[in-house]
């Protein structure tokens, strides 16, 4: 969290600095009520003085020229002016922006190392004469501590953005000026427009700026907010015609005689270069963040490209062993011979009494022929007594002390008289040709373990919908993914057959995490066998009916898969089976599972800010793009799987909800990890809401 805050302000002060104002036409005349403005200042001199209630106006003398430009430092035209005028060897007063100031610090160090003098044009060019207090308070003084971080010393000159002459001085200004002179700042407006902001010509500006008599004259010219190719040349020429005229130019505090700028103090000093050094850093984070964005985007659509490509790739397997299967002749296919052996299904429960009469009863209705062996570790709900009341054929139940789901695996192992195990949770029901679909890849002698395809049975409403379409594209479209590529990091507890000779290889089920299916899957894929996924060898289980069990669950699962993840990276260097695991299952679970929800929350706060500062309709039309890759995605997961697709209209709600949900349980998985606290078992809350399938996919 405090990290996300801290990312929350360096994305304000960036969106402040930069996009809630901007330069625009200095001499833009404010339109308002002037009738609170004095006669002194609306008819007087272009300096003005209101400091201890009194105002009084001042204009330089005959024959002076106060020479000042706004909008700056500019990294192009700021040196170019800087060197006009060190031809001409006069000195000028700038006006600078305070975010272009910081932006910018070495010009600023040169514009006064070479005598000339600096004065306040706000942080971020805001109009002063519509900006409420705290933000003419921060626009101010924000400038000034810029000012003060990078030169040493206090300005006491401050110009208002979109200010010209006296006469176009409205109600808001003069408060504002008003107020900045209680905080000791003499205001400094124009009597001599070069119009330079217009870009009327370099011709036009000389004419702006031929003094039409001897008066003294404060000059308004620009070195920043736009192209000042113009400003450049037509400030050459009208030098030399001021110094064949008599003038002299100078700064506005030799015009006027005042010295305007003094050594800040220590304090001063720090607090403005702490402001520079935050505002750059919030800049490197936001161009950081902005970089990250776009490889996330990157790895996001590539994602998208791989799954749906490797599930297409991994239907038209399917098919055509399919096809070859019914007799057809295809030369291109290896068909293997039909699996009839007698299959072991381990059902470990603990307190599953609202399920597991459905389980036990869809298993036994299986068309394949199969030993069934409830393993109850310490049920106090009467667990094994309702499977021993069935009185089914082909059951038998073991009564063991809790000693965890990895232990009543193992116990249920040890029992199993048959080689081809099938592992079942308590609160799964089988379709009656689950099992032996299942078991088919057992035909080659390569595979060790193969993942059936779970389905949610209770998915009505949102969240129900929203744990289906998970189910389906999240998992579904990864499996096939992990088949294709040889690198299955899962078997789901849910529906899982297995070699029992590979599995006692690797030990067993271990009980070393707390996703101890994915453990057990990593550990056969290091041991050199094949994992694949049957996508037709459907399983239906009792999804969480709640946030907080969601919540739950979700937790156990990520943490574990973390635990597993770590357990087996030695796999990432290994060759072989392991090697694959490692760098291509392993690296897609880190990157897709873990990095991308961690960096999830940085997205939603910069699309916040992106409405707030930047163009909302891009925004809004990237989100629907990325909305409409991931209906695109999902509906094609649905048709491989058969699937209705009257879910997805709950995709967008997703986006809002279940989604922050997701990346908020990776987010406290991992710190849960890297602090190396120990997370306890969380059981689901049973529902009862399952049924002995009737032989047709519950669509």
């Amino acid at each position: 969290m405090a990290v996300l805050f801290a990312l929350g302000i360096a994305l304000v002060v960036q969106g402040y600095m930069h996009h809630l104002a901007a330069v625009g036409y200095d001499s833009a005349p404010v339109n308002g009520p002037s009738g609170s403005v004095p006669k002194a200042v609306s008819q007087g001199g272009p300096v003005i003085d209101a400091r201890n209630g009194a105002v009084r106006t001042v204009t330089p003398p005959d024959r002076t020229v106060a020479l000042t430009f706004d909008d700056g430092p500019d990294p192009v035209w700021t040196p170019q002016i800087l060197d006009v005028l060190r031809k001409h060897q006069v000195h000028a007063t700038f006006f600078v922006v305070g975010s272009a100031a910081i932006e910018h610090p070495d010009l600023v160090r040169r514009i006064m190392a070479e005598g000339h003098e600096i004065g306040v044009h706000t942080l971020t060019h805001a109009d002063l004469g519509t900006a409420d207090e705290w933000r003419r308070q921060l626009e101010v003084q924000g400038a000034q501590d810029a000012i003060m971080g990078i030169t040493g010393h206090a300005a006491s000159l401050l110009r208002p953005p979109y200010s010209s002459g006296n006469g176009a001085v409205a109600g808001g200004t003069w408060s504002a000026m008003q107020a900045s002179a209680d905080e000791g700042y003499l205001t400094v407006l124009s009597s001599l427009d070069s119009g330079d902001w217009r870009l009327p010509g370099v011709g036009e500006i000389e004419r702006n700026l031929a003094p039409s008599g001897p008066q003294g004259q404060v000059v308004l010219m620009h070195d920043g907010g736009g192209d000042r190719e113009q400003t450049v040349a037509a400030l050459d020429s009208a030098l030399a015609n001021f110094a064949d005229k008599g003038f002299r130019v100078t700064t506005v505090g030799d015009a006027i005689g005042v010295d305007t700028m003094r050594p800040a103090t220590a304090t001063e000093q720090a607090s403005g270069t702490a402001l520079a050094w935050g505002i750059r850093l919030s800049g490197f984070v936001v161009t950081a963040i902005s970089w990250a964005l776009v490889a996330a985007g990157a790895v996001t659509f590539i994602r998208a490209v791989l799954v749906v490509f490797f599930a297409a790739r991994h239907s038209r397997a399917a098919r055509r062993i399919s096809t070859a299967g019914r007799g057809r002749r295809r030369v291109d296919v290896l068909v293997w011979p039909e699996v009839t052996g007698r299959v072991t299904v381990i059902v470990p429960a603990y307190n599953e009494s609202a399920g597991i009469e459905a389980a036990v009863r869809s298993i036994v209705a299986s068309t394949h022929p199969v030993e069934i062996i409830v393993v109850d570790d310490g049920s106090t709900d009467g667990t094994a007594d309702i499977v021993d009341a069935l009185g089914l054929p082909g059951v038998t139940v073991i009564r063991k002390e809790n000693g965890g789901k990895p232990s009543a695996l193992n116990a249920g192992l040890q029992a199993a008289t048959h080689n081809l195990v099938v592992m079942v949770d308590g609160d799964t029901v089988f379709e009656p040709d689950t099992v032996h679909a299942l078991i088919q890849p057992f035909a080659d002698p390569r595979v060790g373990a193969i993942s059936g395809n779970t389905k949610v049975a209770n998915r009505g409403g949102i969240l129900g919908a929203w744990q289906h379409i998970e189910y389906v594209v999240g998992f579904n479209l990864d499996r096939r993914l992990f088949d294709v590529a040889e690198c299955m990091p899962t078997v789901p507890g849910a529906i899982g057959a297995f070699r029992r000779d590979a599995l006692l290889r690797v030990g067993g089920v271990s009980d070393d995490t707390l996703a101890e299916d994915t453990d057990l899957t990593m550990s056969l894929c290091r041991d050199g066998w094949r994992v694949v996924y049957k996508d037709d060898a459907r399983a239906w289980t009792e999804a969480p009916a709640s946030l907080s069990a969601l919540w739950k669950q979700r937790y156990r699962w990520c943490y574990g898969t973390l635990q597993a993840m770590w357990k087996h990276r030695g796999a990432v260097v290994q060759g072989g089976a392991a090697g694959k695991l490692g760098r291509r299952g392993l690296g897609y679970l880190l990157v897709l599972q873990v990095l991308l929800p961690l960096f999830a929350p940085v997205v939603d706060i910069f699309a916040v800010y992106g409405l707030i500062f930047l163009d909302p309709l891009r925004i809004v039309a990237l989100w629907f793009v990325f909305l409409a890759v991931q209906f695109l995605m999902a509906a094609y997961a649905f048709r491989l799987d058969n699937e209705r697709l009257r879910p997805l209209w709950t995709l967008p709600l997703q986006q809002f909800v279940y989604r922050q949900l997701m990346y908020l349980v990776v987010i406290q998985a991992v710190v849960t990890a890297v602090a190396g606290v120990h997370l306890r078992w969380h059981r689901m809350e049973r529902y009862g809401s399952l049924r002995v399938p009737t032989g047709q996919s519950q669509e």
